[in-house]
């Protein structure tokens, strides 16, 4: 299956209607980031593509929203066995194009089958509310229904978690679905559409559509789509957010990051230098809830720099394939030369380079897009590698003399997407979640990511919209409540209208 989804995916095109679409915008080129070559050719949407698959999806989501949950949730069931049977595939996908390392993008698609199985319970989550004999005669309910037409946008540090965070839960509670997936490695999305439509999904109900910001801002004004998921930057976000409102859409937009992890002098230094180095160098760094900033209170700092930089050194970087790779590399040379340019910055400002990967080289990949495990110390709050979100391997770490300062540093950074703390100290925890303006906290666990049945979201300027992502709010914000006032009188009482305003104590 890999070797033929590769072949297929030589030429990738938008999935339009249940089949492959060349569609009529131009082409670019998508690469291998581990070795610099170019491993695929893009079809782009032209506007033609762009009106067409609205018009597809407005006229299957009318269809779909009447489907039946119990028809609906089998579905779910069977494209869940598909995606967990197709893991292998996906992840291949992954790594050849993202750089990430095998065994990370399996760990990506298995988060995404969570939110599939929760999906697969959107009957519960349906459920609405009765009120019996509110007042005489009259009873009083509600219920949800689905928005209709509903686009994600999503980045390309997650090619398949993330639209798995948005399809399965709008597609179960009846909407359908456009993705706009990354141009860098897009050709997992046509795999999940197949998987779809294996599944037995209407056509039109999931389609992919690829594009860059001429394809976003027509799916961000077109009124036939009812609303927008977006997960990227936080300049983004932002203008996703304002285009779409303005535009009477429903919008969640969730944006960068700037995660701190706060670590007490109590804490277990082994266990927090191993999370920590987990968290800050898996997937390079380009997770939107990596580690960046270790906050080293007090006598912590010089024995968790120096375990820090024992592990950093001991972190194998090469081809994501190769199974002996803890990391791969950047998704490109732009990311690759940012990264560089931050800690070269962060170096001339007095910053202490404690581990340095500006001019790692891999054998046999010299063209690929590689920086290796950064450890910066002595970071201040004003130098660029703390204001900015380097979205690549570099570790800053500040040190702080108490925790109330490092509370003060977290809740001033303008991001508020996750957080942690290391301890040993019920007390310090719980003051430290009390007190952070942070959507995602872990105690001892570097990335708090909630499960499926709690909703991902983070506060500040992490997130734009009231919704957070899949879970209870994922349901809220694909569907909209409809409250119903009824009576059925008996034929003599049929003509006892009045025209004062209606009260329960009238009855």
């Amino acid at each position: 299956m890999s070797q033929q989804t590769q072949q297929q995916t030589t030429h990738i095109e938008h999935f339009i209607g249940g089949r492959r679409d060349a569609g009529s915008g131009g082409t670019q080129e998508v690469y291998n980031p581990a070795t610099g070559q170019v491993s695929a050719t893009l079809h782009l949407a032209g506007e033609a593509d762009l009106q067409r698959a609205v018009a597809t999806a407005r006229t299957a989501a009318d269809t779909w929203g009447d489907v039946s949950l119990a028809k609906r949730t089998a579905v779910l069931f069977k494209f869940r066995e598909l995606v967990a049977a197709h893991t292998e595939d996906l992840a291949r996908l992954i790594t050849a194009e993202h750089g990430k390392v095998l065994s990370d993008a399996k760990g990506e698609v298995g988060r995404g089958l969570e939110v599939v199985e929760f999906a697969t319970g959107i009957a519960e989550h349906l459920k609405g509310e009765y009120s019996d004999q509110f007042s005489t005669g009259i009873d009083v309910y509600s219920f949800r229904q689905p928005l209709g037409v509903v686009a994600g946008i999503t980045p390309f540090n997650f090619p398949v978690m993330v639209p798995l965070w948005m399809a399965p839960v709008a597609i179960a509670a009846g909407n359908a679905f456009i993705l706009k997936p990354s141009e860098r490695d897009p050709s997992p999305s046509l795999l999940i559409a197949e998987l779809w439509q294996q599944a037995g999904l209407p056509d039109g109900v999931f389609q992919v559509l690829h594009g860059g910001k001429e394809t976003v801002d027509g799916l961000l004004t077109h009124p036939d789509v009812d609303g927008i998921s977006f997960v990227g930057s936080t300049p983004i976000a932002q203008y996703v957010h304002e285009t779409a409102t303005k535009h009477g859409k429903r919008v969640q937009a969730l944006g960068g990051a700037k995660n701190h992890a706060v670590i007490l002098p109590d804490a277990d230094m082994d266990s927090a230098a191993d999370n920590l180095t987990a968290a800050a160098f898996g997937s390079a760094g380009e997770r939107c809830m990596a580690i960046s900033v270790a906050v080293a209170v007090g006598e912590a700092a010089d024995l968790l720099v120096d375990k820090l930089a024992q592990r950093a050194k001991d972190i194998t970087v090469g081809n994501g394939m190769d199974s002996t790779s803890d990391m791969g590399p950047l998704i490109t040379p732009a990311s690759r030369d940012r990264v560089r340019r931050i800690v070269t910055a962060a170096e001339q400002d007095g910053a202490a380079v404690v581990v340095d990967g500006r001019e790692l080289e891999v054998a046999d990949h010299e063209n690929g897009f590689f920086v290796g495990p950064t450890v910066l110390d002595k970071v201040r709050q004003e130098m660029e590698a703390y204001a900015e979100e380097i979205f690549g391997p570099v570790l800053v770490v500040l040190r702080v003399d108490t925790l109330d300062e490092a509370i003060e540093v977290i809740n001033k950074n303008p991001y508020g997407n996750g957080t942690a703390i290391f301890t040993s100290s019920g007390a310090y925890a719980r003051q430290f979640k009390r007190r952070v303006t942070v959507g995602m906290i872990g105690v001892n666990v570097p990335i708090p990511v909630p499960v499926a049945w709690h909703s991902f979201g983070g506060w500040k300027a992490s997130l734009f919209g009231d919704h957070h992502m899949y879970g209870p709010d994922g349901v809220r914000f694909y569907t909209r409540g409809k409250a119903v006032t009824e009576r059925w009188p008996e034929p003599h009482h049929a003509s006892g209208a009045s025209f004062a305003f209606p009260s329960s104590s009238d009855h």
